[in-house]
């Protein structure tokens, strides 16, 4: 091989065994030493590769072959499995797997592979002059087998399938070159090359039924044509997966265990190939009941252009905490530019003492793929760009990018501020008055009465049925943007293509609020989206005389241009030829004597155009949505009023010397954002701290409105009678009495008293709600039980009780309301206990970290209002704030 135009092959046999990847390195450099030194560099890559799939998917021996001729070189990689098929996988750059064949590709001049009876040998040359003729390539290569089964996957998401794949095959090959190196990982040789085995049968049976068309569009289902015994050995590569999952959480191998998504998707493909190959019936992935840290499903890869046009205030970071996308309404939230926050660590936005523990919980996440917050909606602060914070309530979802990259979107919803004054976060826009909602695919369930031929006639009952479904959905949340997207999908399945709803805002001007393609994956009009030019006097066109109460109109072409047209005429038009729409109708949304805007279904070309009979049935729906967009704004006014009530009815906390005080509130999760919870802390003329925490029965405006008064009450009472705190009680339930609405409530009305260097004690008395908590800063954790008396509301005359007990310094004093313990059917001492070890485990925290975490830890997805208090005596000279 002296001289590389000499033709002859040299060919090497290596052992089933990891070594011959190096090996089989060596041996065609040797092979190749007068040959350039790139391509012997590129041959080795290649031929590492080659070999190393062979010896872990064929399992034989491995020869080697090496020819150079006319300056061309010809390496070729045989095995003696040739029933075992090449199976291609379209694997991210990053990804530590599955890359072989894709080196090949982009490297080699020309690759293929042919298969014998008795071998299958991968070849690829190197050519160092002229193009090469084209390759032969390779197919996914689908085993033959006696009889078949057939599993249908419904519903199938493309990147998070791609993700569970890439994550099952480094899985295994870390599993197998372990086992080769004498690891003891708990799984028997020969399950795991039972579930090399089935895995590469699967893979190469996703591949080839992806290379199909969809036998259903709407229902976006893949058939697979399985070995029908495959059951049990499906079975083996789900335990032996579970075993690497272990290891990988305990750190034994170098891959990091699957996030909760990933592993219900891949829980959910296992159960369907075993149900189906033993009689059972299709369960789309989109309707399988989740936990809590299991995101929703959505069948298309995360695209930052979603985020960016969300009307809720959201941040996407990836798994190396770093923010890549963010949208206005979140920087606007948190002062900041949406360029100056992508690339920043996510802790900009963190509170310095929660760094930490975020950081922590983070790599834990990443660690052991388990999480205590994720999908839950929690309450927490952000922070600020000018320092202070800024109550939110987060949920963060696990989605993936289309080439499998795990993304993390959180979701920000501001909730009431309990800062010292500080005003409720700044640039927030109403979700009426920003970008639109682009809708996520449909549910299998929900998928029946597609639109036929695209737009064929409807029958009565066809559209009655709309008709019934379009109230329906609307009825089902009351959540403007939910509600439209429902309706869009209706509409797009069954009428249209295209869905645009434009929506005036309560300053006069108008969004694009809606846009629904009947192909989610298809194109997307982003230039035509968020805030339409002004509405003038100059603007004549279809959507300029809708707005003005005009229609419906049907458009049977695109709007023709005029000398006269507006920047909304001229933006109207090209946004329906950018939709590609051949005809269109464009209705008024009036309802209640009022119009909320304008709705544009469209129809693309090549289907059939609209009609002058379509009119009617669409006059309904855009009544229908009319309505419904009507009663979910009223809701929202409403909400929005008993927001602000809520928020400027909590308290500043005073400042004392020897105390630190912190408090926080977190309304409901699941209701409007208001409720009956409390609480206040002031100094009374004698110069003791009064703290005072409560709770009125109900969940509405109404409960606030009694809450407003209760509270003004008795910092009355207690501040001019400066009595014990029992009959403060007592002066404050006669006066409940007098109210033209009496309420029924509990509460809790305590002083601290003790000077700057201590000692100090707590006199309280409680009107029917949980007792005080105190922890020392050693931990030790024990409930004020005493002092106990009937709610407010019941009996006045009944007589009350006050309790005595020291604070130790540096000891925490909590007060709270049941929302941030109780739990539906579990026993109230259950609660308690589990409040007692928080609180001893945040014992030595700042008094904000020990908020917060009580917040973060028990306060997810609470269904009831949440106030707390905290008081901590700390002596003068070792006072430093909470």
């Amino acid at each position: 091989m002296g001289d590389p135009g000499h033709s002859d092959a040299v060919t090497r046999r290596f052992p089933q065994a990891p070594a011959s990847a190096a090996a089989a390195r060596r041996f065609v450099a040797e092979a190749l030493a007068d040959a350039p030194s790139d391509l012997v560099h590129t041959a080795q890559l290649l031929v590492s590769e080659l070999v190393t799939n062979a010896v872990l998917h064929a399992r034989t021996q491995v020869e080697v072959g090496v020819r150079v001729h006319g300056g061309r070189v010809r390496v070729q990689v045989g095995d003696e499995r040739p029933s075992r098929g090449l199976v291609p996988q379209d694997c991210p750059p990053y990804a530590g797997t599955g890359q072989g064949l894709a080196l090949v590709e982009h490297l080699a001049s020309r690759h293929g592979v042919h298969a014998d009876d008795r071998q299958k040998t991968v070849w690829f040359e190197l050519w160092a002059d002229g193009p090469p003729p084209p390759s032969p390539g390779w197919a996914a290569h689908v085993p033959p087998c006696a009889t078949k089964g057939t599993v249908t996957l419904v519903d199938v998401p493309s990147a998070l399938y791609a993700a569970s794949q890439q994550h099952r095959h480094t899985l295994l090959r870390e599993l197998t070159l372990a086992a080769s190196a004498g690891a003891n990982l708990g799984v028997a040789s020969q399950d795991l090359v039972t579930a090399n085995d089935i895995n590469n049968v699967l893979s190469a049976c996703v591949t080839a039924a992806l290379e199909e068309p969809l036998p259903d569009v709407d229902l976006r289902a893949l058939s697979l044509a399985l070995p029908a015994d495959a059951a049990p050995a499906v079975l083996i590569l789900r335990r032996v997966l579970e075993l690497a999952e272990d290891a990988a959480r305990e750190e034994r191998l170098l891959t990091l265990p699957a996030l909760p998504r990933s592993r219900a998707f891949q829980d959910w493909l296992f159960d369907q190939i075993t149900d189906q190959l033993t009689g059972g019936r299709p369960t789309a992935w989109t309707v399988l009941p989740r936990e809590p840290d299991v995101s929703p499903s959505e069948l298309v890869p995360w695209d930052a252009g979603h985020l960016r046009v969300s009307r809720v205030p959201a941040i996407a970071a990836d798994e190396g905490n770093r923010i890549i996308a963010v949208n206005g309404l979140a920087a606007d939230m948190l002062g900041w530019e949406v360029d100056d926050l992508v690339g920043r660590p996510l802790t900009t936005l963190i509170p310095k003492h929660l760094r930490q523990r975020h950081l922590a919980a983070f790599g834990s996440l990443l660690l052991t793929g388990q999480s205590r917050i994720m999908g839950r909606s929690v309450p927490l602060p952000a922070l600020h760009r000018d320092g202070r914070t800024v109550p939110v309530r987060l949920l963060i979802q696990n989605q993936e990018m289309a080439d499998g990259r795990s993304v993390f979107v959180a979701q920000l919803v501001p909730r009431a501020d309990t800062t010292d004054g500080m005003p409720s976060p700044a640039g927030v826009k109403s979700r009426m008055d920003h970008e639109p909602v682009v809708a996520p695919v449909p549910a299998a369930g929900e998928r029946a009465g597609t639109m036929a031929d695209a737009g064929g006639d409807m029958s009565a009952m066809e559209r009655l049925a709309l008709l019934a479904d379009t109230g329906a959905e609307l009825s089902n949340t009351l959540e403007l943007d939910d509600a439209l997207a429902r309706v869009g999908r209706l509409v797009t399945r069954r009428l249209a293509d295209w869905f645009v709803v434009d929506m005036f805002t309560e300053y006069g001007q108008v969004d694009r609020v809606c846009v629904v393609h009947r192909d989610p994956p298809g194109p997307r009009p982003t230039p035509y989206e968020g805030r339409l030019p002004p509405l003038s006097e100059a603007s004549g066109g279809p959507l300029a005389r809708v707005l003005r109460g005009a229609g419906p109109l049907l458009l049977t072409e695109a709007p023709p241009p005029s000398r006269a047209d507006s920047a909304l005429d001229v933006h109207y038009r090209q946004l329906f030829r950018h939709l590609g729409a051949a005809s269109a109708v464009v209705a008024p949304m009036r309802a209640r004597r009022e119009n909320f805007g304008a709705l544009t279904v469209a129809r693309a070309r090549g289907r059939q155009p609209f009609t002058e009979e379509d009119l009617s049935l669409i006059d309904d729906v855009v009544h229908n949505l009319a309505l419904g967009v009507s009663n979910t704004r009223l809701y929202q006014e409403t909400r929005n009023i008993a927001q602000r009530l809520q928020r400027s009815l909590l308290p500043v906390l005073p400042d004392v010397e020897h105390l630190q005080l912190a408090a926080r509130y977190a309304a409901s999760s699941t209701t409007a954002q208001v409720g009956g919870d409390w609480y206040d802390s002031f100094v009374v003329p004698s110069g003791d701290t009064a703290v005072v925490i409560g709770d009125v029965t109900g969940h509405n405006l109404d409960a606030a409105i009694a809450m407003s008064q209760l509270r003004s009450m008795l910092r009355g009472i207690a501040v001019d009678r400066q009595e014990p705190p029992e009959m403060v009680l007592r002066r404050l339930d006669l006066a409940n009495h007098s109210l033209h609405r009496e309420a029924t409530a509990t509460c809790i009305y305590g002083l601290i008293k003790g000077s700057a260097h201590g000692p100090w004690e707590l006199s309280h008395s409680a009107a029917g709600h949980l007792p005080p908590l105190l922890t020392t800063a050693e931990g030790d954790t024990h409930y004020l039980e005493q002092g106990a008396g009937l709610l407010l509301g019941m009996d006045p005359e009944m007589p009350r009780h006050t309790a005595v007990d020291s604070l130790p310094a540096h000891s925490t004093l909590l007060l709270y309301t049941d929302g941030l313990i109780e739990r539906r059917g579990e026993p109230l001492g259950h609660a308690l206990t589990r409040l007692r070890r928080y609180t001893a485990d945040l014992a030595r925290e700042s008094l904000d970290t020990f908020c917060d975490e009580l917040l973060i830890g028990l306060g997810a997805d609470n269904t009831d209002d949440i106030a707390i208090l905290a008081v901590r005596p700390t002596p003068a000279s070792a006072d430093g704030g909470g």
